[in-house]
């Protein structure tokens, strides 16, 4: 009967993830580019979606629904990412635990997508000293937001530590 149970307990760890698996996080080879090639995420961690995140207004001064009231799109980028950075933390998580992030970019009407804007609020999250971590990520150019004054649209998955 002991045997039996040795057998069964041995069956049970062995089906069990390892604790010492971790995310495997691979660069692009040959880049400085702050994004990664892929992700493995390994059995037994939990993946977060989090649905799309928009830009709060940062100036109630302006006229409501205007672009004046979210910014340009460095400061909406930033703006989203420390909504979706509190988000993360009401879920004892953090912006690290990102690992993949899709980016729905407008450009302001008359004008090109702002890329070099959405990089420099995006890199003060993303490869720094203080957060490393990177995600792999997809950036796409879309006519319009739900808002016409929203040119930032961030969705992102993490997978808790």
């Amino acid at each position: 009967m002991k045997t039996m149970f040795a057998a069964l307990a041995l069956s049970a760890a062995a089906s069990l993830p390892a604790a010492a698996q971790e995310l495997i996080r691979h660069p692009i080879p040959n880049s400085d580019f702050p994004i990664l090639q892929a992700v493995e995420v390994p059995a037994g961690m939990t993946t977060v979606y989090l649905s799309g995140t928009v830009p709060a207004v940062i100036n109630q001064d302006a006229e409501p629904g205007s672009l004046e009231a979210y910014g340009n799109t460095e400061e909406q980028t930033v703006s989203v990412m420390t909504r979706i950075q509190s988000q993360l933390e009401a879920m004892d998580m953090s912006v690290g635990d990102i690992i993949k992030m899709q980016a729905f970019l407008v450009a302001p009407e008359g004008e090109a997508v702002d890329f070099d804007g959405f990089m420099a609020g995006y890199r003060q999250f993303f490869g720094t000293d203080e957060q490393p971590n990177l995600p792999v990520r997809s950036a796409m150019v879309v006519e319009a937001l739900v808002n016409p004054a929203w040119l930032v649209e961030l969705e992102v998955t993490a997978v808790r530590p």
